[in-house]
């Protein structure tokens, strides 16, 4: 009995020691906020390499049990600075966590430095480039869409193109109205050429007191691009890489054969005409969507190697992309190779560089195909039973639509190169304490080619050609920049003193050589050459630009205790464009000034604000990015302009465009007021922005009457005034629950009104938007009190739909089923009983009034939560695709179930006649709401935990699977409510006319680092 006690008492002393052994140590402790020693209920207590952790109570208190002495506790929470102990022998670790703030010293880049977020005056967003390169964005601008307030974007489906970019709204109208990019001190017009991969963060400047140091370019917004650097210590390996497919989203559903042979003979009739096709025998037909359409495979890698030592660093980055069109035979291909190094000579000296090379080859989608898509008859098959392609003219349809889209695509045959290469090198010299010399060259080289042949075919009876063609097209560009720059940083008692000076110097020269040649015959895609082609046939022309700038600039910036703050900057430019006529300088100066309310003695004993601020700025803006020599008169000369005297063919030549005498800087003057504010232990963040940016002495080219005789049939000069008005918000709250998940929500949104102020053509108004519209007509005006290129037309007042309707109209010429117009102005400004141009009223808005974004992350454990949604609202699209007709187009389903045909039908769709009378112009019935909102992504992804990656030899593996674009909400009748500005003209924007639509993504992807 007695052993059998001992041998119980055995068993429990090892249960128990077993028990403790399993159990580890105990640690508790209690959790205080370091500035006035509150708890901290909900921080966070984790084992260091684990996900093992536990929250602190309502009083601060934790128990934890930890492995071993060794173990390291991390504490944290939201808005406070972490801290690691390592437990050793300690049971009771009491912590104090300081306040964190690095929100408010946070490092931003401005033009020429770096200024800490609480120092900034102006309207400055950041975005890190991590936030870009997680999503699958072909192009990096079109990362930052709805992540940043007042900052449009437009993106194509198209691959390989850039998205338009506009930052508070529209800035000039004539030139490239996109903003200046500066990659690492190299000025671009674009960065279709960056990986995104590569960048570390991006810094868009809005106000244009920010804006001002870059004066010349800087009236479209400037957006500062700073890409990653090597880092001292051990070899970094990284690789970021995704697959998946691409598919047309919210398609249009077109009428399918028999109801589009029910329209067609409906058309007939009302032109007197008998029915042309046997309607009810044609089924389904040919869904031209489907058939050229088709779900598109992505693929893109990157890899990167990045170290050093404390005497040098370098990055080496290498990428890859591979996208498919959604148009069969369209592709993009772009590889990317970039190096960086640094090297501290000396400890007053450190140099370095960055180079960077991009290669593009693309297979260009047909163009018009997508106008082919829309317009195609369904009655007509892809191919016949023998094998032929299926030929529109069997179906006695006219030439409208006399055409197959198969055969378009087969034998469209079209191929872009782009090479790119850029680099900077750089020097900084530390003269003496708070004095730094810095100095910089960089430039681009940019050789493109696009090659087109059109071989000898016979398809159908209208798709044919007899004469092969070649033509090869090489734009270059050669552009090199160099500055320097004089820093000097004083901190004397409660002040503190950066002062800037600089110089910059840039010539930036382009050449587009075109040449082409007639029976040139196909062998391989190798054997393509002009020399081939017939002798008398072979052409060669050729066009150029030169700019070149001189610039001096200056800034100050001045903080009195981080209260009182004042910021001033001048810069002086002088272009060669702008040379005739003395105004070859342009002077843009800047003032900001900041109160940091938040550091006031009095905000000292409050705990409801953690940082309060307000700021104010105003500043001049230039704009140089338009063609040079606006002033000079040119003419051209060629064959169709030859004069015969005396039996003698002579060269003739024409002016090309009418000339203004001189063509002044066209400017923007900017004021922002903002205010900035944070509470809860920084969890919660707000920024407000109200804005004024006005455009002086805009230049436009204004359409003439071409009786005159000018090639261009165009004016160009300073013609108008116009202003952007608005309001942007950014609001964001950050938090953890429990002990492993943190979460964040932020909520952007930007209002703009653009309106144009004064036109020196007094009431004469510039007319444009002639793209996708019929008979010559114009769609967009631009007038004082107007928005630029509003839409422009007549008032459709319902259909009519009897001829004793018409009879007692001011239509006596319509027909019933036509539109009906609102009589509204005649020639003494009050209704006359016709219809004409006077009738016309402003009918649609393309420049959207509200912007907006939410962008959300969640964390758990080791997964990750990444839900974006964006959107846009006051916005119209004019849907030239529905007007936009000469004969027997295909119709919607949607116009085919809502379409008049007979009394009574319908008293908002017209008859299949839209294209014929007066139904074809412009007028409110194409003038649709361009709002929408859209999930633009969801990405889940899972991180392996430290243990396993370990055992594996790597440091961290992250999987992901993403959908961007997934869903979309919007009551647009056409593919999508994105719409890109026609030759990215804001006198042009918002037509949807053969606009290549956006697609959702699906892909999967690995982030591994060695």
């Amino acid at each position: 009995m007695k052993t059998t006690v001992r041998l119980l008492y055995m068993l429990v002393f090892l249960f128990a020691a077993a028990s403790s052994y399993g159990q580890g140590i105990s640690v508790n402790g209690k959790v205080t906020s370091g500035s006035d020693g509150s708890a901290l209920p909900g921080a966070s207590v984790l084992i260091k390499g684990t996900t093992t952790g536990v929250p602190t109570d309502a009083e601060g208190a934790f128990t934890i049990q930890v492995p071993s002495s060794e173990s390291v506790l991390v504490f944290s929470m939201i808005g406070m600075t972490p801290q690691e102990i390592t437990v050793g022998s300690q049971t009771t670790i009491n912590v104090a966590l300081a306040e964190d703030a690095k929100a408010l010293n946070e490092v931003v880049v401005v033009g020429y430095g770096t200024q800490r977020k609480l120092d900034v005056t102006g309207s400055v967003a950041q975005i890190k480039g991590a936030e870009i390169a997680a999503q699958p964005s072909m192009n990096a601008v079109s990362g930052l869409q709805g992540k940043v307030a007042g900052v449009q974007i437009n993106n194509s489906g198209k691959p390989g193109e850039a998205p338009q970019i506009r930052i508070r709204g529209v800035g000039t109208a004539y030139g490239s109205p996109n903003p200046l990019y500066v990659v690492d001190g190299v000025w671009f017009d674009d960065i279709s050429f960056l990986n995104s991969a590569d960048i570390e963060s991006m810094n868009i400047l809005k106000d244009a007191s920010s804006q001002s140091i870059y004066g010349v370019r800087a009236a479209n917004g400037v957006v500062l691009i700073t890409t990653k650097k090597g880092k001292s210590g051990k070899s970094v390996i990284d690789y970021n890489g995704f697959v998946g497919f691409q598919q047309v989203t919210n398609q249009i559903k077109m009428a399918n054969a028999n109801e589009y042979a029910t329209m067609v003979n409906e058309l007939s009739a009302i032109n007197g005409k008998g029915n042309i096709l046997n309607a009810g025998s044609y089924g389904e037909g040919t869904d031209w969507y489907g058939q050229i359409l088709r779900t598109a495979q992505i693929n893109n890698h990157q890899l990167s190697i990045s170290g050093g030592t404390d005497k040098s660093t370098y990055n080496l980055s290498l990428g890859f992309l591979n996208q498919d069109g959604i148009v069969q035979k369209n592709d993009f291909k772009r590889y990317t190779a970039r190096l960086q190094n640094d090297f501290q000579v000396f400890k007053a000296l450190k140099v370095g560089y960055t180079a960077t090379g991009s290669y593009s080859k693309s297979r260009d989608e047909a163009g018009g195909i997508f106008r082919q898509l829309y317009a195609a008859g369904p009655v007509v098959p892809v191919y016949n039973a023998d094998g032929s392609y299926g030929d529109p003219n069997t179906f006695n349809l006219g030439d409208a639509n006399n055409f197959n889209p198969q055969v378009t695509i087969d034998y469209y045959n079209q191929i872009t190169k782009r090479t790119l290469l850029t680099a900077n090198a750089y020097a900084e010299l530390s003269l003496f304490k708070g004095l730094t010399f810095r100095t910089s060259l960089g430039g681009r080289y940019a050789q493109d080619e696009t090659r087109s042949y059109v071989p000898v075919y016979e398809a159908t009876l209208k798709q044919r050609n007899n004469i092969s063609s070649l033509q090869f097209t090489r734009p270059q560009t050669r552009y090199w920049i160099f500055e320097n720059t004089l820093t000097y940083t004083k901190e004397f008692g409660d002040h503190s003193l950066t002062a800037l000076v600089g110089q910059s110097a840039q010539r930036d020269q382009s050449y587009t050589l075109t040449a082409n040649a007639l029976n040139v015959p196909y062998s391989s895609e190798g054997d393509l050459y002009l020399a081939l082609g017939s002798a008398n046939s072979r052409n060669v022309t050729d066009v150029g630009d030169l700019g070149t700038y001189a610039s001096y600039f200056g800034r100050v910036n001045y903080s009195f205790q981080d209260r009182y703050l004042l910021n001033a900057s001048l810069r002086a430019d002088g272009s060669s464009k702008f040379y005739e006529g003395g105004n070859a300088w342009g002077y843009f100066p800047s003032v900001g000034a900041g109160w940091v309310i938040s550091n006031e003695s009095f905000m000292k004993g409050q705990s409801f604000f953690d940082n309060l601020k307000i700021r104010g700025s105003w500043g001049k803006i230039g704009n140089a990015s338009v063609p040079s020599n606006l002033s000079t008169l040119t003419v051209a000369t060629g064959g169709g302009l030859g004069a015969i005297f005396g039996g003698q063919l002579n060269t003739g030549a024409s002016i090309n465009t009418i000339i203004p005498p001189t063509t002044v800087w066209e400017r923007g003057v900017g004021t922002d007021i903002g205010l900035e504010a944070a509470f809860l232990k920084n969890r919660l963040t707000l920024e407000l922005d109200y804005y004024i940016k006005k455009t002086e002495q805009a230049i436009f080219d204004i359409p003439v009457l071409t009786s005159i005789g000018t090639q261009s049939g165009r004016i160009v000069g300073n013609q108008a005034d116009f202003e952007n008005k608005g309001f942007e918000f950014n609001v964001a709250w950050r938090d953890e629950i429990g002990e492993n998940l943190t979460y964040s929500i932020g909520v952007n949104g930007g209002i703009n009104n653009n309106k144009v102020l004064a036109v020196t053509s007094g009431a004469n108004s510039i007319y444009d938007g002639g793209v996708g519209l019929t008979g010559g007509a114009l769609a967009t005006r631009t007038r004082v009190g107007d928005p630029i290129g509003s839409f422009y037309g007549l008032v459709v007042d319902g259909i009519f739909q009897t001829q004793d309707e018409i009879k007692a109209s001011a239509q006596p010429t319509a027909k019933p089923g036509d539109f009906r117009y609102r009589d509204i102005s005649g020639t003494n400004g009050t209704p006359d009983g016709t219809i004409s141009g006077l009738d016309r009223q402003v009918i649609g808005n393309p420049n959207p009034k509200f912007t907006y974004g939410i962008n959300t992350s969640w964390n758990y454990s080791n997964f990750d939560l990444m839900l974006d949604f964006q959107g846009v609202s006051g916005v119209d699209i004019y849907n030239a695709n529905m007007g936009w007709r000469y004969g027997n187009e295909n119709f919607t389903k949607d116009f085919y179930d809502n379409r008049w045909h007979g009394e009574g039908t319908s008293n908002t769709y017209p008859s299949a006649n839209i294209g014929g009378g007066s139904n074809y112009l412009a007028s409110t019935f194409f003038v649709q709401s361009g709002s929408y909102f859209r999930v633009r992504n969801a990405q889940l992804g899972y991180t392996l935990p430290q243990a396993v990656v370990e055992k594996l030899k790597i440091k961290r593996l992250r999987l992901y699977a993403n959908a961007q674009n997934a869903l979309n909400f919007f009551k647009y009748k056409g593919l999508s409510p994105e719409v890109r500005a026609n030759e990215n003209k804001p006198t042009q924007a918002g037509i949807d006319a053969n606009v290549y639509p956006l697609s959702a993504t699906y892909n999967f992807g690995i982030n591994v680092t060695f």
